[in-house]
């Protein structure tokens, strides 16, 4: 399982988008992307916890080495 060291939630938001993801909506610094029925929200800070990258991951329906593939 790769590690994602650094991550931003910009970072996310271009990665999600290379997968087929849209953004759908900003609330403040929370952004919703979203891809068929699937949804997620990624939090637009600096630097994103691996918790955090991962449980985006989890909402996504995204696995964690297709998602360090278009990174």
């Amino acid at each position: 399982m790769p590690k994602f060291p650094g991550l931003s939630g910009a970072d996310v938001v271009r990665a999600l988008r290379r997968l087929g993801f849209v953004q759908i909506r900003q609330s403040g610094s929370h952004i919703l992307m979203r891809r068929a029925e699937r949804g997620c929200v990624v939090p637009n800070h600096r630097e994103l916890k691996l918790g955090t990258v991962n449980g985006i991951l989890r909402q996504a329906g995204v696995s964690p080495d297709e998602f360090a593939s278009v990174l």
